[in-house]
């Protein structure tokens, strides 16, 4: 295929050309997320907000940045998806409520323990039977791929998670060493977590297997594998929202 020229953004023929190359992503996409969504949002919903995602993709690329068209439009097209989410009014205030205070509570506990909390624990420091807290984390866990893509801290200009799991070869060097720093605070973060985390989460982001895929893996029910995806993620942005904010006041003190 021809290279396109370099323009700050891209010449209409030429948008038209790209988009048309990369609609196999729409697929792609699309049975990606569609178990990372709610019921009520089928395939063609989840498509027609990903195709756009790859339009906007197309019309806001700069090849001069030298980054690969494919990992830009694959951001924009999962956040064309999740916007599409919230605009059918998925995310209840009460469900975020429930998942602010359950991050509260495990924040509050790793300050205390020096670790990340055990289920048990978490569970009894918010006054739940076992079986209750793994209850919630079941209810909370369809906003896991949210939480990916959500700001790390309250910031605005704040990284995400999901910023330090995409693949660095496709990146550029200022990107790199932008993120490298990052990059090593989620894997200090990965290696706290325990062993069934870790795999689920090594299984679903790195190997890029279904849930299903993994609770057969695990030899897990999908339901635990849901419960151990959400737990994980939780712990991974408390642990990094808690390093970013001490290295913030360490920043300020000298």
């Amino acid at each position: 295929m021809n290279q396109l020229p370099v323009y700050e953004t891209l010449r209409g023929d030429d948008k038209d050309r790209l988009i048309k190359s990369h609609l196999y992503m729409v697929s792609f996409i699309s049975e990606r997320m569609v178990s990372q969504v709610p019921s009520f949002m089928n395939r063609e919903d989840i498509a027609s907000a990903a195709m756009v995602g790859l339009v906007d993709a197309a019309n806001r690329f700069r090849p001069s940045l030298g980054i690969l068209f494919k990992t830009f439009a694959e951001k924009r097209m999962r956040g064309a998806v999740l916007d599409e989410v919230r605009r059918m009014d998925w995310f209840s205030r009460t469900l975020r409520q429930k998942q602010s205070r359950l991050a509260a509570v495990m924040e509050d506990l790793e300050g205390k323990l020096g670790r990340p909390a055990e289920e048990e624990e978490v569970a009894a420091a918010m006054q739940m039977r076992l079986e209750e807290y793994r209850d919630l984390l079941a209810e909370v866990s369809c906003l896991g791929c949210i939480s990916l893509h959500e700001t790390i801290d309250d910031s605005d200009s704040s990284p995400t998670l999901m910023d330090s799991m995409v693949d660095q070869q496709s990146k550029n060097a200022f990107e790199m060493l932008e993120e490298s720093e990052l990059t090593r605070e989620l894997a200090a973060q990965i290696e706290r977590l325990t062993e069934k985390e870790r795999l689920v989460v090594s299984l679903y982001y790195y190997e890029e297997l279904s849930q299903k895929e993994i609770a057969e893996v695990l030899e897990l029910s999908e339901g635990r594998v849901s419960q151990l995806h959400s737990q994980a993620l939780l712990k991974l942005k408390v642990g990094l929202g808690r390093e970013r904010k001490r290295a913030a006041a360490g920043r300020n003190q000298r």
